[in-house]
């Protein structure tokens, strides 16, 4: 089964349990309002496929109506008079149109998607909450898109993110990086996305990377790492307290060329920082708070061993 038809299934079964809910809270003995309400907030597309679907009946039912004879004692007197339908059989009717008007609406909805984009800038966090246990902490200098009839879908534009997932084996998280797949098989890891550059650090749980090509699982305490496009793929180690340590202040560094660290250290502080022509392959190490260094980002330098220094509205790093 492809993706697509994953996708698809999930929304029908959705807008078939909102379908149930709306007949039923239609009844005037309908009398089990906490199990509704449960349903309701247990995720945020139940209550919006409850909205459409709710809708979408009134609307069937309202123009089956319009279109039904007002009396049928006006009929002609040369015709021979029709056995009047009963009412209860008119009503299954009106909600049979109504489920082909849905069935319509659901096939539309499952094939696309609602797009919206959050953009931060550098030195900004913030956190994007898609449910009660799933999140997406945006770091600064980031943009995503999300999907508004799909909380179990992200795409990466550029930046870097921090995913705190509710796994749902029947259901899984995905992110989308370029043309590179994020399939959630746990729940903390980190994505970055610079240029062509991509790295995967989880945490806890573990990640499948492109389950259609490459198939490669991330686990705890392990980063994959691509430069480049046409880069290989590597996969190495990371301590798992390290992954979005961004998120509590702090950015570590291991034998990192600077040009990286200078872009990491931007989106970090909101600190114009830069690298001098000849430094950009040059490699550091060590562990640093971002306060200090927005307070004052010459700082950087005895911290890292490197010459720091102003130029203009930029803080230019170099080997000393």
């Amino acid at each position: 089964m492809s993706d697509d038809d994953k996708i698809r299934g999930e929304a029908l079964g959705i807008n078939a349990a909102a379908l149930d809910w709306a007949l039923r809270v239609g009844d005037p003995a309908f009398e089990d309002w906490e199990g509704f309400t449960h349903w309701l907030d247990e995720n945020p597309a139940h209550s919006r496929a409850y909205d459409t679907v709710a809708a979408a009946v009134a609307d069937g039912a309202e123009l089956i109506g319009s279109a039904a004879p007002a009396n049928d004692d006006a009929q002609p007197a040369t015709m021979a008079a029709a056995p009047r339908r009963p009412r209860r059989a008119w009503l299954g009717g009106a909600i049979a149109a109504s489920l082909v008007l849905v069935g319509g609406l659901w096939v539309w909805q499952a094939g696309s998607r609602d797009l919206y984009r959050i953009e931060t800038a550098p030195g900004q966090v913030r956190t994007v909450a898609l449910d009660t246990q799933t999140r997406v902490d945006l770091a600064g200098g980031t943009a995503m898109e999300f999907d508004r009839k799909d909380p179990r879908f992200a795409r990466l534009e550029s930046g870097q993110a921090l995913f705190t997932v509710r796994h749902d084996e029947a259901h899984p998280f995905r992110v989308t990086v370029g043309e590179d797949t994020l399939v959630d098989v746990g729940t903390v890891f980190d994505v970055r996305h610079d240029g062509e550059d991509l790295s995967v650090a989880v945490s806890e749980g573990a990640v499948q990377f492109n389950p259609k090509a490459q198939d490669l699982r991330i686990a705890p305490g392990e980063v994959l790492r691509r430069h480049g496009k046409a880069g290989d793929y590597t996969l190495g180690k990371i301590a798992p307290a390290q992954v979005g340590e961004w998120r509590e202040g702090r950015v570590t560094f291991e034998d990192t060329p600077l040009e990286a660290v200078a872009a990491d250290l931007a989106r970090a502080t909101g600190v114009a920082y830069a690298v001098a022509p000849g430094s950009t392959d040059r490699k550091v190490s060590g562990s640093l708070l971002v306060a200090p260094l927005r307070d004052d980002p010459a700082a950087l330098g005895p911290l890292l061993g490197v010459k720091v220094r102003e130029d203009g509205n930029r803080w230019v790093i170099g080997v000393p």
